[in-house]
């Protein structure tokens, strides 16, 4: 018994628990894994930051701007000699980092290279060093000319000898013309990291055209060797229509969603991209977060079948086995063999089996309890049941203990009169005894004993009709034969 309990209770827990798994695991995927979602949100992240990349060389073009208009900058670049230029131009480029440390702009990414240029493009002085004077800056950088020819400020991505983040504006002299410039350059690595850790937490890079080829060039702090490898397998493709058409641009590779952006505001636009991967599913494997806590609760679960199945069988099981083994020592002699069950279920049962085995052995019912109280009987389905006792004595004939005349007013008694009587004679002496009278019906009485007069006619030959006797504690039909 109790092993067949646990057992179908945990198939249908086991069930359950693969139900549920099936059902979450196949929600979360489809919640993680919206292709269109996703995409849109690959594209917003990179377009994001490349316009913080954007902006960050923008605000260092206003600073620069501000720092070269300072006398201090256009009095650098007038001096008489080239020795007293360069000096001068490297003491002001020493000034400008020292002031650049306590900008919050430039905050945990402050120039590594801080230079002043004539109107030719070369280094005149640049900070913390005498190394590259004269070198031509214009001739390898393309917008560092343009903006000394046309006096606009700029920025770009270089990356042909060092990797820079650089900004760069013209210095003018007192009557508006332009002497040189000021150029500066942040490590390119240092901000993308920034542009990560501010906009899309993810790897970045910074992919440029070599040779009909793409070629990563920097890195934020949180490399991917997946996205250097896509670049130049699965994303190649992609990253070459992105730049064709100046727009952002999303191709799948793997478990990943490239996006490019390009970068329109720099001078390298067409050629420099910003490189980004996110994940194709915000989770790899929804089977890793569900299988865990899943099985979990069906583990537990089959724990507590186990213990109510255990416990739910000793219920059962126990009352019956008393009620077996009880039989088995009445079928072995000791006919006084009794059950006194006390189970919400199986009680009754054990009641109506002591009913059963008085009857069968002739043994008067005790109605009273253990203090002499007379005790009601349980309600009987129908009154056969409720005269069982009596009619071991219906044959009793009463003619000779009652008088001609009592027989005679009951033989001329008319059947209604007769019947309802005897009815409510029989209700009050069950009554007097402590006995219930409430499952007895006059209906299913008055048919009963027409039934018994019937029988007792004959055998006696001639009609009978019934009186009620109340002995000490039964209540006796007596059968009285009519003239």
């Amino acid at each position: 018994m109790r092993i067949k309990i646990i057992a179908v209770n945990a198939l249908i827990v086991a069930i359950m628990g693969l139900l549920s798994f099936l059902l979450v695991r196949s929600a979360l995927g489809l919640a993680t894994s919206n292709k269109d979602q996703l995409t849109a949100e690959a594209q917003n992240d990179v377009n994001g930051a490349a316009a913080r990349l954007q902006l960050d060389g923008l605000r260092a073009e206003r600073w620069l701007a501000a720092a070269a208009s300072e006398p201090a900058t256009a009095d650098a670049l007038s001096k008489g000699t080239a020795v007293a230029r360069s000096e001068a131009a490297t003491k002001r480029c020493d000034d400008l980092v020292s002031k650049m440390k306590n900008v919050q702009l430039f905050e945990r990414n402050v120039p590594t290279l801080v230079a002043l240029v004539d109107t030719s493009g070369r280094i005149l002085g640049r900070n913390n060093s005498n190394l590259g004077r004269g070198d031509d800056m214009a001739s390898v950088y393309a917008g560092l000319k343009s903006t000394l020819s046309t006096g606009q400020s700029g920025s770009d991505v270089w990356y042909e000898r060092d990797q820079y983040l650089a900004s760069y504006v013209v210095v003018h002299d007192e009557q508006g013309k332009i002497i040189g410039g000021l150029v500066i350059g942040r490590p390119l690595n240092d901000s993308l990291s920034r542009v990560s850790e501010a906009t899309t937490g993810r790897p970045l890079v910074v992919v440029v055209t070599k040779g009909g080829s793409f070629e990563v060039v920097a890195h934020s702090a949180q490399s991917s060797p997946a996205l250097d490898e896509s670049v130049g397998k699965g994303a190649k493709e992609m990253l070459g229509s992105a730049l064709a058409h100046q727009q952002t641009d999303v191709v799948r590779d793997g478990d990943s969603l490239v996006a490019a952006a390009p970068l329109p505001a720099f001078e390298d636009g067409k050629r420099a991209l910003l490189v980004a991967a996110a994940p194709a599913s915000l989770i790899q494997d929804p089977s890793e977060l569900t299988l865990v806590p899943i099985l979990g609760a069906l583990a537990l679960g089959l724990v507590l079948v186990a213990i109510a199945g255990w416990l739910l069988g000793n219920y059962i099981t126990r009352p019956i086995n008393t009620l077996e083994e009880g039989l088995l020592a009445i079928l072995n002699g000791q006919t006084d063999k009794r059950f006194e069950l006390d189970h919400t279920e199986l009680g009754g049962l054990a009641f109506r089996i002591d009913q059963l085995l008085n009857q069968l052995m002739g043994v008067e019912e005790d109605t009273t309890d253990a203090e002499g109280r007379v005790s009601m009987a349980p309600n009987a389905a129908n009154f056969t049941d409720a005269l069982a006792v009596d009619d071991k004595r219906l044959t009793q004939a009463a003619d000779g203990t009652m008088d001609p005349e009592s027989i005679r007013r009951l033989a001329s008694e008319s059947p209604g009169q007769y019947y309802g009587r005897i009815y409510r004679e029989y209700i009050a002496a069950k009554k007097a005894i402590g006995e219930a009278t409430d499952h007895i019906a006059e209906q299913a009485f008055s048919a009963r004993i027409q039934a018994m007069e019937q029988e007792a006619a004959q055998k006696y030959g001639r009609p009978v009709r019934y009186q009620v006797q109340a002995r000490a504690k039964e209540v006796v039909l007596l059968a009285v034969p009519l003239p």
